[in-house]
Protein backbone atom coordinates (compact mmCIF):
# COMPACT_ATOMS: atom_id res chain seq x y z
CA UNK A 1 0.00 0.00 0.00
CA UNK A 2 3.07 2.12 0.94
CA UNK A 3 4.27 1.82 -2.18
CA UNK A 4 1.30 2.39 -4.39
CA UNK A 5 0.53 5.28 -2.42
CA UNK A 6 4.03 6.50 -3.16
CA UNK A 7 3.63 6.09 -7.14
CA UNK A 8 0.83 8.07 -6.82
CA UNK A 9 2.02 10.78 -5.22
CA UNK A 10 5.19 10.85 -8.12
CA UNK A 11 2.50 11.02 -10.17
CA UNK A 12 1.16 13.39 -8.80
CA UNK A 13 4.39 15.67 -8.94
CA UNK A 14 5.26 15.20 -12.30
CA UNK A 15 1.59 15.80 -13.70
CA UNK A 16 1.67 18.99 -11.39
CA UNK A 17 5.58 19.84 -12.89
CA UNK A 18 4.07 19.89 -16.13
CA UNK A 19 0.97 21.85 -16.03
CA UNK A 20 2.81 24.49 -14.00
CA UNK A 21 5.80 24.56 -16.98
CA UNK A 22 3.02 24.75 -19.14
CA UNK A 23 1.75 28.15 -17.61
CA UNK A 24 4.86 29.46 -17.93
CA UNK A 25 4.88 28.98 -21.39
CA UNK A 26 1.48 30.15 -22.22
CA UNK A 27 2.52 33.27 -19.77
CA UNK A 28 5.61 33.83 -21.73
CA UNK A 29 3.90 33.26 -25.61
CA UNK A 30 0.96 36.17 -24.12
CA UNK A 31 3.79 38.11 -22.95
CA UNK A 32 5.73 38.26 -26.66
CA UNK A 33 2.56 38.85 -28.07
CA UNK A 34 2.84 42.22 -26.44
CA UNK A 35 4.77 45.25 -28.21
CA UNK A 36 4.61 47.46 -25.13
CA UNK A 37 6.19 46.17 -21.00
CA UNK A 38 3.28 45.41 -19.25
CA UNK A 39 2.86 43.87 -15.78
CA UNK A 40 1.88 39.99 -15.75
CA UNK A 41 -1.72 40.65 -14.45
CA UNK A 42 -1.86 43.06 -17.67
CA UNK A 43 -1.83 40.17 -19.78
CA UNK A 44 -4.87 39.08 -18.56
CA UNK A 45 -6.62 42.76 -18.20
CA UNK A 46 -9.99 43.00 -20.00
CA UNK A 47 -9.83 44.20 -23.46
CA UNK A 48 -6.29 42.38 -23.88
CA UNK A 49 -5.88 40.03 -26.37
CA UNK A 50 -4.09 37.80 -24.72
CA UNK A 51 -6.87 37.92 -21.61
CA UNK A 52 -7.79 34.42 -22.48
CA UNK A 53 -4.21 33.11 -22.94
CA UNK A 54 -3.09 34.31 -19.52
CA UNK A 55 -6.79 32.72 -17.67
CA UNK A 56 -5.47 29.51 -19.34
CA UNK A 57 -2.19 29.68 -17.77
CA UNK A 58 -3.51 30.74 -14.27
CA UNK A 59 -6.05 27.33 -14.50
CA UNK A 60 -3.06 25.37 -15.15
CA UNK A 61 -0.79 27.02 -12.41
CA UNK A 62 -3.74 26.54 -9.72
CA UNK A 63 -3.93 22.70 -10.86
CA UNK A 64 -0.30 22.46 -11.29
CA UNK A 65 -0.08 23.84 -7.55
CA UNK A 66 -2.31 21.46 -6.13
CA UNK A 67 -1.22 18.69 -7.87
CA UNK A 68 2.71 19.06 -6.57
CA UNK A 69 1.25 20.52 -3.05
CA UNK A 70 -0.18 17.39 -2.24
CA UNK A 71 3.01 15.19 -3.16
CA UNK A 72 4.79 17.52 -0.89
CA UNK A 73 2.45 17.19 1.95
CA UNK A 74 4.95 15.25 4.39
CA UNK A 75 7.31 17.70 3.95
CA UNK A 76 7.55 20.45 7.01
CA UNK A 77 10.35 22.44 8.44
CA UNK A 78 12.26 21.45 11.26
CA UNK A 79 11.93 25.44 12.95
CA UNK A 80 9.13 27.14 15.35
CA UNK A 81 6.40 28.89 13.52
CA UNK A 82 7.25 27.94 10.11
CA UNK A 83 6.66 24.51 10.82
CA UNK A 84 2.70 25.82 12.29
CA UNK A 85 1.82 24.11 8.84
CA UNK A 86 3.53 22.52 5.90
CA UNK A 87 4.58 24.52 2.86
CA UNK A 88 1.97 22.51 1.21
CA UNK A 89 -0.92 24.52 2.67
CA UNK A 90 0.97 27.86 2.09
CA UNK A 91 0.90 26.38 -1.73
CA UNK A 92 -2.56 25.44 -1.39
CA UNK A 93 -3.69 28.39 -0.17
CA UNK A 94 -1.57 30.44 -3.42
CA UNK A 95 -3.09 28.59 -5.38
CA UNK A 96 -6.66 29.01 -4.39
CA UNK A 97 -5.72 32.72 -4.43
CA UNK A 98 -4.36 32.20 -8.15
CA UNK A 99 -7.61 31.18 -8.80
CA UNK A 100 -9.77 34.16 -8.10
CA UNK A 101 -7.00 36.38 -9.95
CA UNK A 102 -7.57 34.16 -13.26
CA UNK A 103 -11.44 34.58 -12.51
CA UNK A 104 -11.29 38.54 -11.55
CA UNK A 105 -8.88 40.28 -13.28
CA UNK A 106 -7.73 43.96 -13.41
CA UNK A 107 -9.07 46.29 -15.59
CA UNK A 108 -7.06 47.80 -18.65
CA UNK A 109 -3.74 48.83 -17.63
CA UNK A 110 -3.86 47.35 -14.18
CA UNK A 111 -4.48 50.69 -12.43
CA UNK A 112 -3.31 50.62 -8.93
CA UNK A 113 -6.56 50.37 -7.12
CA UNK A 114 -5.52 53.77 -5.26
CA UNK A 115 -6.95 57.44 -5.81
CA UNK A 116 -9.08 58.20 -8.35
CA UNK A 117 -8.26 55.35 -10.61
CA UNK A 118 -10.05 53.23 -7.82
CA UNK A 119 -11.95 50.37 -8.77
CA UNK A 120 -12.66 47.53 -6.50
CA UNK A 121 -12.29 44.97 -9.28
CA UNK A 122 -8.62 46.07 -9.33
CA UNK A 123 -8.27 46.14 -5.92
CA UNK A 124 -9.73 42.42 -5.67
CA UNK A 125 -7.45 41.03 -8.59
CA UNK A 126 -4.47 42.79 -6.65
CA UNK A 127 -4.87 41.79 -3.08
CA UNK A 128 -5.75 38.15 -4.26
CA UNK A 129 -2.16 38.22 -7.04
CA UNK A 130 0.11 40.00 -4.06
CA UNK A 131 -1.38 37.25 -1.00
CA UNK A 132 -0.75 34.68 -3.59
CA UNK A 133 2.95 35.54 -4.32
CA UNK A 134 3.30 36.36 -0.50
CA UNK A 135 2.59 32.83 0.36
CA UNK A 136 4.40 30.85 -2.42
CA UNK A 137 7.45 33.04 -0.97
CA UNK A 138 6.61 31.21 2.55
CA UNK A 139 6.41 28.10 1.00
CA UNK A 140 9.94 28.07 -0.68
CA UNK A 141 10.75 29.64 2.99
CA UNK A 142 9.63 26.28 4.65
CA UNK A 143 10.81 23.77 2.06
CA UNK A 144 14.31 25.41 2.89
CA UNK A 145 13.96 24.45 6.35
CA UNK A 146 13.03 21.25 5.54
CA UNK A 147 16.45 19.80 6.62
CA UNK A 148 15.50 16.16 5.34
CA UNK A 149 15.75 17.30 1.82
CA UNK A 150 18.79 19.02 1.47
CA UNK A 151 18.88 19.69 -2.10
CA UNK A 152 15.40 21.47 -1.89
CA UNK A 153 16.19 23.43 1.16
CA UNK A 154 19.13 25.32 -0.44
CA UNK A 155 17.34 26.06 -3.96
CA UNK A 156 13.94 27.07 -2.00
CA UNK A 157 15.72 29.50 0.18
CA UNK A 158 17.61 30.75 -2.90
CA UNK A 159 14.26 31.07 -4.78
CA UNK A 160 12.44 32.67 -1.89
CA UNK A 161 14.41 35.95 -1.14
CA UNK A 162 15.04 36.17 -4.86
CA UNK A 163 11.21 36.32 -5.64
CA UNK A 164 10.49 38.36 -3.03
CA UNK A 165 13.38 40.99 -4.26
CA UNK A 166 12.38 40.85 -7.59
CA UNK A 167 8.80 40.67 -7.04
CA UNK A 168 8.73 43.43 -3.49
CA UNK A 169 11.17 45.86 -6.05
CA UNK A 170 9.03 45.55 -9.41
CA UNK A 171 5.73 46.17 -7.15
CA UNK A 172 7.26 49.04 -5.82
CA UNK A 173 8.00 50.73 -9.26
CA UNK A 174 4.35 49.79 -10.70
CA UNK A 175 3.01 51.87 -7.78
CA UNK A 176 4.79 54.95 -8.13
CA UNK A 177 4.63 54.41 -11.71
CA UNK A 178 8.31 54.82 -12.49
CA UNK A 179 10.64 52.34 -14.41
CA UNK A 180 8.18 50.84 -15.82
CA UNK A 181 9.81 48.64 -18.21
CA UNK A 182 11.72 47.62 -15.58
CA UNK A 183 9.92 46.89 -12.93
CA UNK A 184 7.52 44.64 -15.66
CA UNK A 185 11.18 42.82 -16.04
CA UNK A 186 11.56 42.74 -12.54
CA UNK A 187 8.08 40.94 -11.90
CA UNK A 188 8.82 38.52 -14.76
CA UNK A 189 11.84 37.39 -13.63
CA UNK A 190 10.13 36.92 -10.09
CA UNK A 191 7.39 35.19 -11.55
CA UNK A 192 9.54 32.73 -14.01
CA UNK A 193 11.49 31.81 -10.60
CA UNK A 194 8.60 30.97 -8.75
CA UNK A 195 6.79 28.76 -11.21
CA UNK A 196 10.24 26.94 -11.82
CA UNK A 197 10.72 26.55 -8.10
CA UNK A 198 7.51 24.40 -8.28
CA UNK A 199 8.33 22.41 -10.92
CA UNK A 200 11.93 21.30 -9.54
CA UNK A 201 10.08 21.12 -6.08
CA UNK A 202 7.40 18.44 -7.08
CA UNK A 203 10.39 16.85 -9.74
CA UNK A 204 12.75 15.93 -6.40
CA UNK A 205 9.59 14.77 -4.66
CA UNK A 206 8.61 12.48 -7.55
CA UNK A 207 12.46 11.59 -8.31
CA UNK A 208 13.50 11.04 -4.59
CA UNK A 209 12.73 7.40 -4.71
CA UNK A 210 9.72 8.36 -1.93
CA UNK A 211 7.16 10.78 -1.69
CA UNK A 212 6.85 10.89 1.77
CA UNK A 213 10.30 11.97 3.41
CA UNK A 214 12.21 9.41 5.96
CA UNK A 215 12.52 11.54 9.59
CA UNK A 216 15.60 13.61 9.95
CA UNK A 217 18.33 11.35 11.19
CA UNK A 218 18.64 12.79 14.86
CA UNK A 219 14.86 11.69 15.24
CA UNK A 220 15.93 8.25 13.73
CA UNK A 221 19.09 7.99 16.04
CA UNK A 222 16.64 9.00 18.80
CA UNK A 223 14.03 6.90 18.36
CA UNK A 224 16.88 3.89 18.22
CA UNK A 225 18.14 4.70 21.63
CA UNK A 226 15.11 4.65 22.84
CA UNK A 227 13.69 1.22 21.38
CA UNK A 228 17.18 0.27 22.76
CA UNK A 229 16.45 1.52 26.43
CA UNK A 230 13.00 0.00 26.27
CA UNK A 231 15.01 -3.53 25.12
CA UNK A 232 17.22 -3.03 28.59
CA UNK A 233 14.44 -2.39 30.70
CA UNK A 234 12.56 -5.44 29.70
CA UNK A 235 12.36 -7.98 32.31
CA UNK A 236 14.26 -11.30 30.83
CA UNK A 237 11.77 -14.46 30.85
CA UNK A 238 11.17 -16.53 34.23
CA UNK A 239 12.26 -20.46 32.59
Amino acid sequence: MRNHVGRLDAVAALAGGVLVLTALGLVWAARWVVARAVYVSELGAEGMATRHLFMSALACLVLGGVLVAWAGRAVRAEVPVLRWWTPSVSLWIASGLFLVASQVTCTYGCPAPVGASFTWQDLAHTLAAVLAFCLACLAMLQAAFARQHHAIATLSAVCAWSVAGFAGLGGILGILRVGVELGAALEFVAMTIAVCWVVVFGAALAFSGRAVPRPPRWRRARARRISRARVRATPAPVS
